[in-house]
């Protein structure tokens, strides 16, 4: 596989994502996070990628077959590491400074993980269907519609919950915290299953996706209005 292709390969994996991440920081666009800060935190999303795959790798020695205990070890492991990725780069920061920044930040992080698994899903796929062309093109655009979408909305709940304790106290934040983890990996976990399970009903469980994406951004408007008033 020449270096060209791996070009090729990691663009494919990249630029929707870019499309992505613009289209979400559009949501902040009245009071924007500094270029530098999301780049900061679409690199931590890249490492948080590289990061969990030995994690899962080892996961799987541990865990055999393809069961649901296995699909939700996965699923935590990769929540867990985009939400590490978020904390370390904006979560703990000065500039996090208003409830939608939380929002912004995950998604970020997710956007990150998302294209260097994306990169390397289209690395594989042109490993093993190097002239298919529509084989390329389907895997590329099932990961711009499917899997970058899933990540985007795991980290995005996680960050809607942090958004709305943002006001109270660190007792109430870690609850509202933890309640959007667990929906997160269980939403992550679903998806994967249904996906192993049920490649008939692949529609269906897309369109699930955009559903809840839709219900996402509406929450985020409700966000946008959040005062201090709230603690």
């Amino acid at each position: 596989m020449t270096n060209e292709l791996i070009l090729y390969a990691f663009l494919g994996g990249v630029l929707p994502t870019i499309f992505w991440l613009w289209f979400w920081l559009k949501e902040d666009k009245l009071n924007p996070e500094p270029k530098k800060y999301i780049a900061y935190s679409f690199i931590f999303g890249i490492f948080s990628a590289l990061l969990v795959l030995p994690v899962e790798e080892y996961i799987s020695t541990l865990i055999s077959g393809t069961g649901l205990v296995l699909i939700i070890a996965l699923s935590f492991s990769e929540e867990l590491f985009k939400y590490l990725g978020a904390y370390f780069s904006a979560l703990n920061k000065k500039y996090m400074d208003e409830p939608i920044d939380a929002v912004i930040y995950l998604i970020t992080v997710a956007l990150g993980f998302a294209a260097l698994e994306n990169s390397l899903f289209l690395i594989s796929a042109l490993k093993s269907h190097g002239s298919e062309i529509n084989h390329i093109i389907l895997v590329g655009n099932m990961r711009f519609i499917g899997a970058t979408l899933l990540h985007t909305l795991c980290s995005g709940i996680i960050g809607l919950f942090i958004a709305m304790s943002f006001y109270r106290k660190n007792f109430s934040k870690k609850i509202f915290l933890l309640v959007g983890f667990i929906l997160s990996v269980t939403l992550h976990t679903f998806f994967n299953f249904f996906i192993i399970s049920s490649e008939s009903k692949i529609f269906i469980i897309f369109l699930t996706i955009w559903v809840a994406i839709i219900i996402m951004i509406l929450f985020l408007e409700k966000i946008k209005l959040m005062r201090r008033r709230n603690s």
